[in-house]
């Protein structure tokens, strides 16, 4: 007899049919969804694919067993969330290719001046964690050898260090590898002298770093956002810019809405503020939302968060 613990781990075959795409406006038809334009639906479906779009059918939703719509929801409506969240993953990635432009600056910056030496990054005691810095370091040695780009072959065949110098081996790093070497440099001072820039501390800084890497994976991913729960969540300010600080979202540790996008969304909006001369990127958020008109709470907006100060002109 087999065991409670074997049943449940016991898989079956995936026996369900592929569909044609008319199929499958049919199904979304009989389930409850009002289509009008069949045509234009089946060429929609032809592009998105039907288990990308049924994402965002959720949302509209009677009841998730059967998939029943509720009443008066139309094809459009869908598709409107679709394009929504297809347009918010490309601002949410314009503002975080500017932090990161700008933080490549910042790092290479601060440790070449404050040590005193072109290559920072081959000195092992500028780093505190030996393990994370090898790992950095041999991926950033790939990355160097693998580059296309002809400021770097230059270097490489030039001079003799190991590796280019860090104003140049920063412009192969990606968000993510930027929040690695930063959160590893082992003093404090160098990682204020860096985030001294943003008028944040240098754990705001660290940690907001490691959830832009992962709200960038998401967006450069294509994968949905506009509703998601993101487990690393950064840590929010209680000192320093007094818009930013009221304009944050504060809720107890384990409140889901914590998770969402809206205080990430208030920090992009403050880096805009710092890096760009001329900041039309929250202007750009507000009229996408007004264009849409999503049910932002999905994204753990208050209520009252127009009259927020870093959302007031």
């Amino acid at each position: 007899m087999s065991k409670p613990s074997e049943n449940r781990l016991r898989k079956i075959p995936y026996n369900k049919p592929p569909t044609s795409f008319a199929a499958q406006v049919k199904l979304l038809e009989q389930r409850g969804l009002n289509i009008p334009d069949k045509d234009k639906a089946e060429f929609y479906l032809a592009q998105l694919n039907y288990y990308r779009f049924a994402a965002y059918c959720l949302p509209f939703e009677q009841d998730h067993t059967t998939h029943q719509f509720q009443k008066n929801i139309y094809f459009e409506d869908v598709k409107n969330l679709y394009v929504f969240d297809r347009e918010l993953r490309l601002l949410v990635l314009d503002a975080i290719e500017r932090i990161e432009v700008s933080l490549r600056t910042q790092l290479a910056y601060h440790l070449s001046h404050n040590h005193q030496t072109a290559h920072p990054h081959l000195k092992p005691e500028v780093f505190f964690n030996p393990i994370v810095y090898g790992s950095s370091l041999s991926k950033m040695d790939n990355d160097v050898k693998r580059s296309k780009e002809d400021f770097i072959k230059h270097l490489t065949r030039k001079y003799e260090e190991l590796l280019p110098p860090i104003w140049a081996v920063v412009e192969l790093m990606t968000i993510g590898q930027l929040s690695r070497w930063f959160s590893n440099i082992k003093t404090r001072t160098d990682r204020q002298d860096i985030s001294r820039i943003y008028g944040l501390d240098e754990k705001i800084m660290t940690s907001f770093c490691a959830h832009l890497s992962l709200v960038r994976n998401h967006s450069a991913h294509h994968a949905r956002v506009w509703n998601r729960d993101f487990t690393k969540t950064p840590m929010l300010p209680l000192h320093g810019d007094t818009d930013l600080i009221n304009s944050l979202y504060r809720l107890p540790d384990n409140d889901r809405r914590l998770r969402k996008l809206y205080n990430t969304f208030v920090m992009l909006a403050y880096f805009m503020n710092k890096i760009c001369g001329e900041n039309h990127w929250k202007g750009r958020l507000i009229k996408l939302l007004e264009t849409h008109k999503v049910d932002i709470a999905k994204m753990g907006f208050p209520t009252d968060w127009k009259q927020l100060p870093i959302w007031k002109e």
